[in-house]
C-alpha cells in the first residue's frame, strides 16, 4: 500500500512528533516535530528533516553540525499521530553534545544527569 504523508494526523499547528532512535542499539535519541513535507523529504533524501517551531523553518539534522541521522526505517504509530524514525546516527544527537538528548533522570524527586547517556 503506497504512503501518503497527508494521511498522517498532525495538530492545530501542522505538525506531530517524532522520536528518533538508533537503529543499532534502540537508544531512544531525541524527539522533534514533522509536518508533511518534513516526513516527505525525508523519505526522498534519506536525511531526516524536521521542523523547527523556533525558526519556523526546515531543519536537515547534522546540515550545520555534521552529526546527521540518515533514515534507516519509519514506523507510524497505531493512531497515525506520531512516528518513530530508526536513524543511523553520526556523533551526538542532542545540540549540548550528549549522545541523546533524554540523559537527565528524575529520580527521589531529584533531576539527575545519566553519566551513561552524558556527553561524547
Amino acid at each position: 500500500m503506497p504512503f501518503d504523508p497527508s494521511t498522517l494526523t498532525f495538530n492545530e499547528a501542522g505538525l506531530l512528533p517524532a522520536v528518533a532512535q538508533d537503529a543499532a542499539t534502540g537508544e531512544v535519541l531525541m524527539l522533534a516535530w514533522m509536518n508533511a513535507e518534513a516526513v516527505r523529504r525525508t523519505l526522498e533524501t534519506g536525511r531526516v528533516t524536521y521542523w523547527s517551531r523556533s525558526r519556523q523553518s526546515f531543519w536537515v539534522k547534522g546540515e550545520t553540525s555534521g552529526h546527521v541521522q540518515d533514515l534507516v526505517e519509519m514506523r507510524v504509530d497505531c493512531d497515525g499521530d506520531a512516528l518513530l524514525i530508526k536513524v543511523r546516527q553520526t556523533g551526538p544527537a542532542c545540540h549540548t553534545g550528549a549522545r541523546s538528548c533524554f540523559f537527565t533522570k528524575v529520580h527521589g524527586g531529584e533531576m539527575v544527569a545519566d553519566e551513561a547517556a552524558g556527553r561524547r
